[in-house]
């Protein structure tokens, strides 16, 4: 039985766009791409001095486990040329699971739901587009709630592709 998930896809080095679109591309080998939000060129957080992002969130199929699909999101992920230099850093491509199903999980390789996702408007801009009414397992809120309720700042725009 498949696996509903949410990732997060984001880029800031070379043609942000063709890396999003062929990690999009690659992400079949792992499962089925179901819906992909709009492109968002979003500013950078935390690691600020550095090019801005463009980023998706993309709604998967896969009949993997979470450990599974983690490692094949690593390794698009290397196929692709990124490589961990810098925490935060520049990169040509980042894949996240933000959702799996309604998975709770805190291991040393992997925490799902994001722990992060709620705080971060280049998230929740795209996931609200695509899934508005999903539930966050643990705050229990959906999608659109924790953007709305997001702080003004991260500026985030959609751009036309």
């Amino acid at each position: 039985m498949p696996h509903l998930v949410y990732l997060s896809l984001g880029s800031n080095v070379g043609d942000r766009e063709a890396h999003l679109r062929d990690a999009l591309a690659r992400l079949g080998a792992a499962g089925r791409v179901i819906t992909v939000s709009s492109f968002y060129e979003t500013e950078p957080v935390e690691f600020t001095h550095q090019p801005w992002f463009l980023n998706c969130a993309v709604a998967f199929e896969t009949g993997q486990t979470p450990q599974q699909l983690m490692t094949a999101l690593l390794a698009i992920e290397e196929e692709m040329g990124r490589r961990r230099v810098q925490k935060k850093g520049p990169r040509s491509i980042d894949i996240d699971i933000l959702l799996f199903d309604d998975v709770v999980m805190d291991s040393k390789d992997l925490v799902i739901p994001h722990p992060a996702m709620h705080e971060r408007r280049f998230v929740l801009e795209p996931l609200a587009e695509i899934a508005p009414d999903v539930i966050h397992p643990v705050l229990k809120k959906t999608i659109g709630e924790l953007r709305d309720a997001l702080e003004a700042g991260q500026a985030v725009r959609k751009i036309k592709t």
